[in-house]
C-alpha cells in the first residue's frame, strides 16, 4: 500500500514548558520542518513552536 499523504505532527514549544499542539501536514508538499509562532498558555506569551515526531 502507498504511504499516506497527510501525517500527524507535534509542535513543541521552544521555551521548554512542555506544551505542544498536534496538527497535520502534507508530507509530499511540505518536506521541510514546520516552525510557527503560537500562544503558549504556560509561558503566557507567543513563542516559536517547532515540529517533532509523535511518540
Amino acid at each position: 500500500m502507498a504511504k499516506a499523504a497527510t501525517m500527524k505532527i507535534k509542535l513543541l514549544s521552544t521555551v521548554d514548558t512542555g506544551f505542544f499542539y498536534v496538527t497535520t501536514k502534507n508530507s509530499r508538499t511540505m518536506t521541510e520542518k514546520i516552525k510557527k509562532r503560537k500562544y503558549d498558555p504556560i509561558a503566557k506569551k507567543h513563542v516559536e513552536f517547532r515540529e517533532t515526531k509523535i511518540k
